[in-house]
């Protein structure tokens, strides 16, 4: 048996599982020499476009559009960078940090210094994007396919508009970062919920790695592309978070270059599916919930054979969450199946809903089995899945089920590597 280590909540969890399972995890990649120096000459040496002064001039007001909690932006050192980089053409005061949170939680106070860090809290204004709250955005036209977008007010009313993030493949929009720091992350939960509707998310093409013909990216690029982001600045971390590379620059061009990137850091081809794939969240921050772990699961689907089993490991130490629709959509129905069919069935998408309609479609492929610190068997139970306190125990079951030949792979940061099946 070989011991290996999993990404899980805040201090891993190391598990015994075959020697002969495959370990797939990212390729490693030193951080930075200088981060400091990655981060500024991004800003200066952009990939398209003039750099980030030149589109500045005094007096402007600034609107900066940063990711929430739930994911591993290293905004501690991405927002100073920009704050230095524009000291001396506008003042702290014409500057506001939206946190991008498309319809998730809003950050309490202490999470939004642990995020940024005190100097930043205590000299810049943060306000938490809530896509809920109508009064609160601008109607901006209709892009792409047919999509309503308003975005938040103080994104919209800014003179300069800057988006900061990280490129990381996406289990349904492709690849994070770029154009989603404008939608779905400051628009209006009714922007959302078209971009997240039930055909586009089914659309075989919404999946990792797939950004041009994915029906939720192409769109996405078109509302940001219409909008008028006059910055676009992005790293690519690897997996102890640390930054690599930085991105600037005009967005489609900047985030295009990026992804390039981060194809090559955290996809991985192999040869066949597996009878057994175990997964995580990623760990803290990013297994905070229930919902952000699908992600692990659907990472651990593309080489997973039908009916084959899924492991994932996830703290959840944030529950569901109970914010939010999720939970509610979830236990809406008897079983996966039956999920899919009253999603289909639906006339307008419902909050969250994509979210299950990926974990449904999952489940409904495959027997996935959580283990969780935080949430019972009960609440998995409602959720149509199963705990395990053993995760070898039950993959050396699974093993034992399906016979000589059986295969385990193991995804030790989950979807911080996208496995795939070379065709």
């Amino acid at each position: 048996m070989q011991a290996v280590t999993l990404a899980y909540g805040r201090g891993g969890l190391t598990v015994e599982l075959p020697d002969d399972a495959a370990v797939i995890t990212p390729v490693q990649h030193p951080a930075a020499p200088d981060v400091a120096a990655e981060l500024r000459r991004a800003l200066r040496e952009p990939v398209g476009g003039p750099p980030l002064r030149e589109r500045v001039r005094p007096g402007q007001t600034v609107a900066i559009s940063a990711c929430d909690g739930t994911r591993a932006q290293p905004r501690h050192l991405m927002i100073p960078a920009v704050l230095e980089e524009l000291d001396g053409i506008v003042r702290l005061e014409d500057v506001v940090v939206l946190v991008a949170t498309g319809t998730h939680r809003a950050n309490t106070d202490a999470e939004l210094r642990a995020m940024f860090g005190d100097e930043v809290v205590d000299s810049v204004r943060i306000v938490n994007h809530d896509s809920r709250a109508g009064d609160t955005h601008r109607w901006v036209g209709t892009f792409g396919d047919g999509v309503p977008v308003w975005l938040n007010e103080q994104w919209v009313d800014a003179d300069v508009r800057l988006t900061t993030g990280f490129v990381e493949p996406h289990f349904f929009a492709g690849f994070s970062g770029g154009p989603k720091m404008v939608a779905p992350g400051l628009a209006a939960l009714d922007t959302v919920l078209v971009l997240h509707d039930a055909k586009r998310i089914g659309d075989e093409r919404a999946t990792w790695g797939v950004t041009q013909g994915n029906p939720v990216h192409d769109d996405v690029r078109a509302i940001a592309a219409a909008t008028d982001v006059t910055y676009s600045f992005d790293v690519v971390l690897n997996t102890r978070q640390e930054v690599i590379a930085a991105f600037g620059g005009d967005v489609l061009e900047m985030h295009a270059t990026a992804i390039e990137r981060a194809r090559e850091v955290a996809m991985a081809p192999v040869d066949a599916p597996f009878d057994v794939v175990v997964t995580t969240g990623s760990g803290f921050p990013l297994d905070q919930n229930l919902y952000q772990s699908v992600k692990g699961m659907s990472a651990a689907a593309q080489v997973t054979k039908p009916d084959g089993l899924i492991v994932c490991a996830a703290a959840c130490e944030d529950g569901f969450p109970d914010h939010g629709s999720y939970r509610e959509v979830l236990t809406s129905a008897a079983s996966p199946e039956a999920l899919l069919e009253l999603i289909s069935a639906r006339e307008q998408t419902v909050p969250d809903q994509w979210q299950v309609q990926i974990q449904a479609r999952i489940q409904s492929a495959h027997r996935v089995v959580m283990h969780t610190d935080h949430l019972s068997d009960a609440q998995l139970a409602e959720a149509h899945l199963e705990q395990t306190a053993d995760i070898a125990a039950t993959v050396a079951e699974a093993v034992e089920k399906a016979g000589p030949g059986a295969r385990v792979c193991v995804l030790p940061e989950g979807p911080q590597t996208i496995p795939y099946v070379r065709s």
